[in-house]
């Protein structure tokens, strides 16, 4: 029910913006920006309503707010325990794509993969939580880490929000 209401406040408080006379109507380019202006504070507003870190700049080429987040980038790294069998490693590495699948699909990890060479940080993922605890307590509960295959090293990681990778 708050996030009907969330919702219905947001559309309120947008078509309010839209409605505005004179000068927004005549310069599309700074409707725009009003309209946006108002959707980063809402989600800057949700963000941490949830416990994520956020804090704003201005761009000083552009002069647009950049509302940057905080995630959580974990290393994944080589453990102690890499004697496995084959027939182990395999049926380790399904269940490890499987979770890291599972933590993309609940929204934890925006994004995961492995390194391209054979050094000891193995692979990275990043990870779309509020806090270090959350993240530390998801990436060690990997099937590689728990099996001492692999494991964690994490470190808050700032990003702009909405901005994609390129």
């Amino acid at each position: 029910m708050k996030n009907n209401f969330k919702t219905i406040a947001l559309c309120f408080i947008i078509l309010l913006a839209s409605c505005q006379t004179n000068s927004t109507k005549s310069d599309p380019i700074a409707s725009q920006k009003s309209i946006e202006a108002i959707s980063k504070s809402a989600l800057k507003e949700n963000l941490t309503q949830q416990g994520f870190q956020v804090f704003d700049y201005v761009d000083k080429e552009s002069g647009d707010t950049i509302l940057m987040q905080q995630y959580f980038m974990v290393f994944l790294k080589s453990g102690e325990n890499r004697s496995q069998s084959k027939q182990e490693l395999d049926s380790l590495q399904k269940l490890h794509l499987a979770y890291l699948g599972a933590m993309y699909q609940k929204g934890y990890a925006d994004i995961s993969g492995p390194f391209g060479d054979d050094g000891t940080i193995r692979g990275v993922s990043i990870y779309n939580v509020p806090t270090l605890e959350m993240a530390d307590s998801l990436a060690n509960a990997d099937p590689m880490v728990q099996a001492g295959r692999l494991e964690v090293e994490v470190h808050p990681w700032w990003a702009a929000k909405g901005y994609p990778l390129r």
